[in-house]
């Protein structure tokens, strides 16, 4: 079969002809059947007194009974015989379209404000998006997979725009994150730099809420763009090196891995950086393998991007400029003034950044080099593997370490083209020399969980090219294993995100919420709102506003300013515990301790020893008994949380 264009095939998948048998009536009386079940039980579990959303749960899966009898009593639908496996990629279907349809009627009912009357047509209409392609896909084909087989371009298709959808639709409705909070307060002090990152987030962030308002939504719009952008060029990329079939691959990829999934969807450095990582990655290939001289003024923008947003970025220069002294027909750039141009360019656009650090002491170049060097020496080379295990999946790693680890597959050594082995020792440096140096850097020191994210973008070309090269020949061992596991790999991946966001939103059943938020955002709207009404009580009693104090680096303060109901005047009356000694990053430029002495304080901690620890008693005149507060979300209790007022903040006096 040859590649076809997506919509085209998707047409044919939904009509019958071709490799869909034309016997396809019962999908099309279930596709009529199923959406009126579904309204029927969802009228009627409303009536019975159930909740909307319990109601629209339950109507789904009564109606996802009745497609599946339907199907299940016609064996042989569309050429294919009723057997275990149909049953699981039904089943895989169904949630994921629960999955989608949920995170709609939430949107529409406690986003939007519609009745749920109204709000559930639309969600059956939603259903019906997924479940008419994704059912008919399971009665077409009993193999999926991403490289080979019938409908490998239609399942390609449906799963890229099933991730973006499904950010879509709950990247409004999922809490931030504190790092995203935190990032949302760079918007409210807009600068050319900031303490621990260069501007690019705050700027992205200020630019999104300016236009959908501070909302979640607001907060994520860039990070979603971005995301698109780094799929984009991922099929460029990808496409000039090994073709188009590889090309959609990649994209499959690069919407589904974890990485790249939840750097198009939560609002960090990360998501700029990795749109600007693969933009700058595919010009610095135009370059330096297709020697295109213009292309190098289009890489020094990228870079120059990148580099407004994480320094990280210049890794891939130092990546690149290795291979062009290992590459004997690279190395005539190095005479040549496109690159030292390109450079020029990239520097410039990172100026401000510059100009920013040279007037605060260097402070955020500090804080990325000798403060993480000075930290005491800790082996964490465990952590870096498990990191780029959880950021690529096992799958990914293991793919990643077969293919870039060695010499270039067989399909890529016996190409004529001298150009595609030396495009493969490009992205084998590229991938290569960022994890060597991050790798070094673990063997002493702890790494963060996202530091190699956006490097394995490299990775991404010859991970789709091995998975087309693997399904369309007879292969033994890894490569047999990479066939077989890879359209697994990504609909589990799809399940686990549905799943989360719907557990995020929505809740399950019977389980309940993990304390820690920042890593389980759920409760931070209640938080701000308890939190708000002890601050008018304080208020009234102290007769005037406290400055509310997060004891904690940021994540309490940031939540609780978005989260206040007056934001504009909650910018201006939350900080953090830098106030006491500890680090409070950004918190201690937006709050310098001479201005807010003598002022009543609130006191906000997770811990009770926080609000004990002797510091605080040396820095106040006066301090209120510890009170407790529980935080509920769905009438789940998720943690106890401790305050406390203090009067007469007298500064800090200086180690205990």
């Amino acid at each position: 079969m040859k590649w076809q264009t997506a919509p085209t095939y998707l047409r044919r998948l939904i009509a019958g002809p071709g490799e869909v048998s034309p016997r396809i009536e019962p999908v099309d009386t279930a596709s009529v059947i199923e959406p009126l079940v579904d309204l029927l039980v969802f009228f009627a579990a409303m009536g019975a007194g159930a909740t909307a959303n319990r109601s629209q749960v339950v109507s789904f899966t009564a109606a996802a009974a009745v497609a599946y009898v339907m199907h299940a009593t016609r064996s042989g639908v569309g050429g294919r015989a009723w057997n275990w496996t149909l049953a699981v990629h039904w089943i895989v279907v169904s949630l994921l379209a629960l999955c989608l349809r949920s995170g709609v009627f939430v949107m529409l009912t406690s986003g939007w404000g519609w009745p749920a009357h109204v709000a559930i047509l639309f969600s059956v209409l939603a259903t019906v998006a997924v479940t008419r392609p994704g059912y008919a896909c399971c009665v077409s084909f009993s193999h999926w997979s991403l490289g080979d087989g019938a409908g490998r371009e239609v399942l390609a298709v449906c799963i890229v725009a099933f991730a973006l959808l499904l950010r879509l639709i709950y990247s409004g409705q999922v809490e931030l994150l504190p790092e995203e909070a935190y990032y949302w307060n760079y918007s409210r002090h807009l600068d050319f730099g900031y303490l621990d990152h260069p501007p690019m987030v705050g700027w992205l962030i200020g630019i999104g809420t300016a236009a959908f308002g501070d909302t979640e939504f607001g907060v994520r719009i860039s990070a979603l763009c971005c995301g698109a952008i780094a799929a984009f060029f991922t099929y460029r990329l990808t496409r000039n090196l090994f073709g188009a079939p590889s090309g959609l691959v990649a994209v499959v990829l690069v919407q589904t891995l974890p990485f790249f999934f939840l750097s198009g969807m939560l609002m960090t450095p990360d998501a700029p950086l990795t749109a600007a990582w693969i933009a700058a990655l595919y010009f610095l290939e135009r370059a330096v393998i297709a020697g295109r001289s213009e292309a190098w003024w289009r890489a020094g923008v990228c870079l120059g991007l990148g580099l407004l947003s994480k320094y990280t970025i210049g890794l891939l220069i130092v990546s690149t400029l290795i291979f062009m002294l290992l590459d004997a027909r690279s190395r005539r750039w190095l005479r040549r003034w496109e690159p030292y141009g390109a450079a020029l360019l990239a520097a410039a656009i990172f100026s401000p950044v510059i100009v920013w650090n040279a007037h605060n002491d260097w402070a955020s170049f500090a804080f990325q080099t000798s403060r993480r060097l000075a930290d005491s020496p800790k082996f964490a080379l465990h952590k870096f593997i498990a990191a780029c295990l959880v950021l690529l999946t096992p799958t990914g790693l293991i793919a990643a370490a077969a293919l870039l680890g060695g010499r270039a597959p067989d399909a890529v050594a016996r190409d004529e083209s001298a150009d595609k082995k030396r495009a493969w020792r490009f992205l084998q440096i590229s991938i290569l020399v960022p994890l060597a140096v991050f790798g070094a850097f673990s063997l002493r020191h702890e790494v963060k969980l996202d530091w190699t994210g956006a490097p394995w973008v490299a990775a991404v070309p010859a991970l789709a090219f091995g998975i087309v090269v693997s399904a369309g020949s007879v292969v033994q061992g890894v490569g047999a294993w990479m066939r077989s596991a890879w359209a697994p790999t990504v609909f589990a991946l799809l399940l686990i995100y549905g799943v989360f966001f719907h557990y995020l939103v929505l809740g399950i059943p019977g389980l309940g919420y993990n304390k820690h938020l920042e890593l389980i955002p759920v409760g931070w709207r209640a938080f701000g709102s308890q939190i708000n009404e002890i601050v008018e009580n304080t208020a009234k009693a102290s007769g005037g506003d406290p400055l509310v104090v997060g004891m904690d680096r940021y994540g309490i303060a940031s939540e609780l300013v978005f989260y206040a109901p007056d934001r504009a005047k909650s910018v201006g009356e939350i900080s953090s515990a830098h106030l006491f000694g500890k680090i409070g990053l950004m918190y201690e430029k937006w709050f310098p301790l001479e201005p807010q002495i003598g002022r009543t304080l609130l006191l906000v901690a997770w811990d009770r020893d926080d609000l004990a620890a002797a510091r605080v008693q040396a820095s106040v005149e006066r301090l209120e008994p510890i009170q407790i507060g529980v935080l509920t979300h769905d009438n789940h209790v998720i943690r106890p949380y401790y305050y406390r007022v203090a009067h007469g903040y007298r500064g800090f006096p200086g180690p205990e």
